[in-house]
């Protein structure tokens, strides 16, 4: 930030007069007065113990149920020698297994990392080596990845699990598979295997040391590109997480009236939407998550949501699409339906309006980044008067505690409808990126201010557009693709010259990824370079589009490639 930045600006603080009544500006005795993430936990065992937290594939786990295991896990973790600040990586699908790992991994004082299951072996390697994490959980589906991930890292311990994993155990084959196959990969680190179902078990004997932790402690590295470059992982803090947990329940918890939520969990809880707005508000509210592992199999989906009458659910433009194009799901019974939080990607006017049409209830639009754990703005919540919310093309109003200001090419803050780069502060607002202070000054300033490469402008009652990314960042499906990975990974291939990556509009996902590459001959096709590409890049990076050329890339006069300008050649 610059010193031609104003002190006071319009529109700060705009946006209170936009607050449904009975929102608090400001959420800070209630942060002061919690002060850690386990805190939270204890209470909602404790306040909502006989109720069912989590159902997968047809069977519960409570409240209790769930502290009672994730305790034994910490007390596993803790004989392992995990102590305070350890890191943990948690590989896998939504799945009962899930909070039982992130909430055991913060009783044990521990920091969790949470790893895509989709990674690649390269992927993951990254992201090991860079948190340093000492233990790895992973579900059985991805075990050969972590076989070949494995080598390098400072990981001595993997946890296995998989389907009906606490009704009764994983047959021997799987366990075996890790055993042979994990330990052989790094047998210099004398790493062991355990299944998860006999972790609890030793966790229960050994017992839980209690931990202090509090709101300067590092709950979650969650990984991200931020807003340019390789995967790196964001600090968020107990404070942090609780902040953004206590502004979601504040603009909305107190609708429900103490009763539990039937929330329908689709997106995966290793994803930081999800992560705060499933696995903790809902939680908060004394929810019911119904986890689902692969929402992308629509009629699986539709299999076991049948007979569920679901109260809340958070969901993608994408997913939302998919389903209103489904006989199965225009079907439901939507009569209790009463909340639908949409974020990770714009969502589309008329997919908003068909899904009023079909359901009867508007989808809440808002706005978050990893840094920001991730909640930032989010529309004004009324579950009595839905009318009041029908959907506007906005991303909302800052939450308590939240100032938002939008940052202009000069330096100055933006007005009242001028564009800008949005910029945030709060308590939400990440301590900063694991290991990279450079990174951490480039977008976080001395006063608090992060700024996020979005760019979007205030309207004069407080609301916030997108309008565009400051950066080349590609949003898949809601998931951000960073054009420098695409671009390190192909040019792995000894027959490209150079490469540039950026996004192009597409109907179902968002955008999609197109890739022009200068070969070094004829003889490269685009079939052996998408084959090099699906080794190293999960699902959602793959290039969808591949053009070739022949002469060099239109770069700057110090030789950066102008994907602006391919891309314009593209649109053209």
């Amino acid at each position: 930030m610059t010193d031609t930045m104003q002190d006071n600006v319009q529109t700060d603080g705009i946006w209170f007069a936009s607050y449904r009544e009975g929102v608090p500006h400001d959420i800070g005795d209630e942060l002061a007065r919690t002060p850690s993430l386990n805190h939270m936990l204890e209470t909602w065992a404790r306040t909502y113990a006989t109720r069912e937290a989590f159902v997968s594939i047809g069977t519960p786990m409570t409240y209790a149920e769930t502290h009672a295991r994730a305790r034994a896990f910490a007390g596993f973790l803790q004989a392992r020698g995990i102590a305070k600040g350890d890191r943990v990586a948690i590989m896998m699908p939504n799945s009962l297994q899930y909070p039982i790992a992130v909430f055991g991994t913060l009783l044990a004082g521990g920091t969790v990392v949470n790893v895509n299951p989709l990674y690649t072996a390269r992927e993951l390697n990254h992201q090991l080596r860079d948190s340093g994490a000492k233990l790895l959980v992973v579900f059985e589906n991805f075990a050969r990845t972590a076989e070949q991930g494995l080598a390098g890292t400072a990981v001595e311990t993997v946890v296995l699990t998989g389907i009906g994993d606490l009704l009764g155990g994983l047959k021997g084959p799987a366990l075996n598979f890790v055993l042979r196959h994990v330990q052989k990969a790094v047998p210099k680190h004398g790493l062991r295997a355990r299944r998860f179902r006999a972790a609890l078990a030793e966790g229960r004997r050994a017992g839980l040391r209690p931990v202090e932790l509090g709101h300067e402690d590092i709950a979650f590295l969650q990984y991200t590109g931020g807003t340019t470059g390789v995967a790196k992982g964001a600090m968020l803090t107990h404070r942090n997480i609780i902040a953004n947990v206590l502004q979601a329940f504040a603009w909305n918890g107190d609708q429900f009236h103490g009763e539990g939520v039937n929330n329908l969990t689709l997106l995966p809880l290793y994803h930081i939407f999800s992560l705060t707005v499933n696995l903790f508000m809902f939680m908060a509210l004394g929810g019911r998550n119904v986890l689902i592992a692969n929402p992308r199999d629509t009629k699986r989906v539709m299999g076991i949501i049948r007979n569920e009458k679901f109260e809340g659910m958070a969901g993608i433009n994408t997913l939302f699409n998919s389903f209103l194009d489904n006989e199965d799901f225009r079907r439901l019974d939507f009569s209790k339906l009463r909340l639908v939080i949409a974020g990770g990607a714009a969502t589309q006017a008329e997919v908003a309006k068909r899904w009023q049409e079909v359901t009867g209830r508007p989808i809440s639009e808002g706005y978050g980044l990893t840094e920001c754990s991730p909640i930032v703005c989010t529309n004004p919540i009324d579950l009595d008067h839905p009318e009041r919310m029908s959907f506007n093309g906005t991303v909302g109003l800052p939450l308590p505690s939240t100032e938002v200001r939008l940052r202009r090419t000069d330096g100055a803050w933006a007005g009242i409808g001028e564009a800008g780069e949005v910029c945030v502060r709060g308590p939400q607002v990440m301590r900063g990126y694991w290991q990279r202070p450079d990174e951490t000054a480039r977008v976080l300033d001395a006063e608090g201010w992060l700024a996020t490469g979005d760019i979007g402008i205030m309207d004069e009652r407080g609301f916030l557009r997108l309008v565009d990314r400051a950066k080349d960042m590609i949003l898949v499906s809601g998931f951000n693709v960073y054009p420098s990975e695409i671009e390190e990974v192909v040019m792995m291939h000894p027959d490209v010259i150079e490469v540039a990556a950026f996004g192009v509009p597409d109907a179902a996902s968002g955008e999609r990824v197109k890739i022009v590459v200068v070969p070094r001959s004829d003889t490269l096709t685009e079939a052996e370079l998408l084959a090099h590409c699906r080794r190293n890049l999960t699902g959602y990076k793959m290039p969808k589009i591949v053009e070739f050329r022949h002469e060099e890339l239109p770069k700057t006069p110090v030789g950066k490639i102008l994907r602006r300008e391919l891309r314009a050649q593209h649109d053209a």
